[in-house]
């Protein structure tokens, strides 16, 4: 191996010293686009909005609030109906909002009773099963 003169060492770790200055500079690059990305308006809503989707607790609350929004406007076109009287549309708008309002707030409560009532329509009676037999009768008492 050939021994280096002290100008081509130099020379060397110049050209090394400016390839790796290149490279930090394109490093340095994206990450200033990443970061210009990541604070553009539409970026910060999006990030915004997937932070507060992701978190259970409000997830809970989003659907339960849905839910009574249903219920209340759903109780309101049943009792009400499209009547033209002012009234009553006064009232069916009173109405969809406290059934709304107690909805949301005992969504649990109201899940639970709803899964209880599905349970015991779908189960069995009196010991009858109703399952079908080989030769294709209705099982019997």
């Amino acid at each position: 191996m050939k021994k280096q003169s002290p100008t081509e060492a130099l020379n060397e770790r110049i050209r090394l010293l400016q390839m790796k200055k290149d490279r930090e500079l394109i490093v340095l690059k994206e990450q200033a686009h990443l970061a210009y990305e990541s604070l553009r308006p539409i970026n910060l809503i999006k990030n915004m909005f997937h932070e507060v989707a992701s978190t259970p607790d409000l997830k809970n609350g989003i659907v339960s609030n849905v839910i009574g929004l249903a219920t209340g406007f759903l109780s309101r076109k049943v009792l009400i109906g499209g009547s033209h009287n002012p009234i009553k549309r006064i009232v069916g708008a009173l109405l969809q909002f406290g059934i709304a309002n107690v909805v949301s707030k005992h969504a649990d409560t109201i899940k639970a009773a709803g899964e209880n009532i599905f349970k015991r329509i779908l189960k069995p009676r009196n010991g009858v099963n109703h399952e079908f037999r080989e030769n294709g009768n209705d099982a019997a008492d």
